[in-house]
């Protein structure tokens, strides 16, 4: 079974990206990177080394098995020879998962018109769809052309919650400035739920304070409509990931 990861050139997660990645792969599946010319990706770096968080960054930064995860993913030869978005065939895949990230450099990949014209291919197809925190703006600005909606507009969906990315901001903003802020002015959860038939499908699960473990699953949340699944943000990743490995083996 084969499934796209799409990345930026520069600033996704490295917990989003690689925490799925090693668990798909120990489980059998082959996984695809895209990237927009075809080259090898790189991650937030203050999201791998913590610099500039100051003494937020142990609570910040990515954990310790993520970055383990990460290097693993970095010398892997899916990850050294990704595709170019131009070139992905959407019926080599039985699924997709979109990782998110923050960082401004994730722009070239939620305002890719090459990816937003290849997803509604996976809905349409009833396919499998994962996303995760920026990641559904992604799928906010897909548009299913049969019904010229955005493709999560029938769907209960969660993204990264307001108050998650402006406490973030508001923690680090005196020295970070706008860093954790995509799209100031824009929060994703604002934009995704402006993607939806009605507000109330967006659901933002229990106050995201812990983070789930690969072992204890107890703090993670994912919201699953159909065959599409999504979360919040890294604290989810693993509950995540369990729940889109059991939609996919379905």
């Amino acid at each position: 079974m084969k499934i796209l990861i799409p990345l930026p050139s520069y600033g996704f997660d490295p917990t989003e990206a690689a925490v799925p990645w090693k668990l798909l792969t120990e489980h059998g599946l082959q996984v695809t990177f895209a990237t927009p010319k075809g080259t090898k990706a790189a991650a937030d770096r203050i999201m791998v080394t913590g610099k500039g968080l100051k003494i937020f960054s142990n609570l910040l930064k990515a954990r310790k098995d993520a970055l383990q995860a990460y290097r693993e993913m970095q010398a892997s030869q899916a990850f050294t020879n990704p595709q170019a978005y131009p070139d992905v065939v959407p019926d080599d895949y039985a699924g997709i998962y979109l990782p998110g990230g923050h960082d401004k450099g994730v722009k070239e990949y939620l305002e890719a018109e090459t990816l937003q014209n290849i997803i509604p291919h996976f809905f349409m197809q009833n396919k499998k769809v994962g996303a995760i925190c920026h990641g559904v703006i992604l799928l906010a600005r897909s548009i299913n052309p049969m019904t010229h909606k955005p493709v999560i507009y029938p769907y209960k969906t969660t993204a990264l919650l307001k108050s998650q990315e402006l406490l973030a901001y508001n923690l680090t903003r005196l020295w970070l400035d706008d860093y954790y802020l995509t799209y100031p002015g824009l929060t994703v959860e604002d934009e995704v739920k402006a993607a939806l038939q009605s507000a109330a499908q967006f659901v933002p699960g229990p106050q995201p304070i812990f983070r789930d473990t690969r072992d204890n699953l107890r703090h993670g949340f994912a919201v699953r409509d159909r065959n599409y699944l999504s979360a919040r943000w890294p604290g989810d990743i693993y509950t995540f990931t369990h729940r889109f490995l059991t939609m996919l083996n379905e």
